[in-house]
């Protein structure tokens, strides 16, 4: 069983409803606004059309939290197209309403095809173009492999599927910005330590191989900006990579990605730290939202964003064909 939270128990940013009296001579005495919770002193709710309702405690008649609104198809696909551009490979190509991305095989992000569509048509899935895409990544040393988000594009037949993965995102006007002298160091290209940190994801080098990060691949950004933070003197013991690029919306995100923590360091709040940095760097070039993306299977990753504030944007997974690498 599960209960509401009382009214003044809400978090801000939070969707609610709420419930307020009228002033007198208007035709019904009450009336409801749906939307994120601004303020609760007093109560404030910012409308899906922007509009901010403010009114007194004593004319409020309900304050109630409910679900996520409903994410639409043209929200997930402008989100998409960003997301693509922070992590657009080191060649890209447009296929039938695909984007195809090479990033020598470093992160499946990069090296995915994505179906971000043409102008109110979505993206094709014959099996022309598939052939044609699979060429293409031949042609470029790479086995084909799609990124597939909800509702852009089904799964093909016979196709197999890994790494399901959750789309977060936040509007920062409900993100508590830091405030003060900035501890986290954001330079625009990563040095030697931050990429030792990143390679590792903070655990102990000699106990994995893994691949060395390609420079390459992490600098590049499509009509955007990258930051890349570190926190800690002299090697960082905790960085991220923030991207900050324009939705075909208007919408301009502030992406976080590559966040880790040396072991020994972790649950202290320095994860947080980072990202609440990257955020107010971001929101300093223009972003007014921020986004995640994180494995299903992460239940430490997940709480840490939903804790920041973070709610539930879409999902994806990646899909090849089977017996593909």
């Amino acid at each position: 069983m599960t209960t509401e939270p009382a009214p003044g128990q809400i978090p801000l940013g939070r969707r609610v409803v709420m419930r307020y009296q009228l002033p007198a001579g208007y035709p019904q005495p009450l009336t409801d606004v749906i939307g994120e919770l601004v303020s609760l002193d007093p109560p404030t709710v910012r409308g899906a059309d922007g509009q901010v309702v403010s009114v007194t405690p004593d004319r409020v008649i309900a304050l109630k939290a409910i679900g996520p609104r409903p994410i639409r198809t043209r929200e997930i696909r402008a989100l998409e197209a960003a997301a693509a551009d922070a992590w657009p490979g080191v060649e890209t190509a447009w296929l039938d309403g695909w984007l195809l991305r090479a990033g020598h095989g470093y992160t499946n992000r990069a090296n995915a095809a994505v179906p971000l569509g043409d102008p109110g048509r979505p993206a094709e899935l014959s099996t022309d173009t598939l052939h044609r895409i699979g060429e293409w990544y031949t042609a470029h040393g790479l086995p084909l492999q799609l990124l597939l988000p909800d509702r852009l594009a089904p799964v093909p037949p016979g196709w197999r599927t890994w790494n399901e993965t959750l789309v977060l995102g936040i509007d920062i006007t409900n993100f508590v910005l830091p405030q003060g002298p900035p501890m986290v160091r954001i330079a625009q290209r990563p040095d030697e330590a931050w990429l030792r940190l990143h390679r590792y994801r903070g655990e102990d080098p000699a106990a994995q191989h893994v691949p060395e990060p390609v420079t390459e691949v992490l600098t590049a950004v499509h009509e955007g900006e990258l930051g890349f933070a570190s926190l800690g003197l002299p090697s960082p013991i905790a960085i991220g990579r923030g991207a900050c690029t324009t939705a075909p919306d208007g919408r301009r995100w502030i992406g976080l990605t590559c966040v880790a923590v040396a072991a020994e360091h972790r649950r202290h709040g320095l994860a947080t730290l980072v990202c609440a940095e990257l955020i107010r760097w971001g929101n300093e070039r223009g972003a007014t939202h921020a986004y995640v993306q994180v494995s299903a299977g992460n239940a430490s990753a997940l709480e840490l964003y939903r804790g920041l504030g973070f709610l539930d944007h879409h999902g994806y997974r990646y899909a090849a064909p089977h017996g593909g690498e």
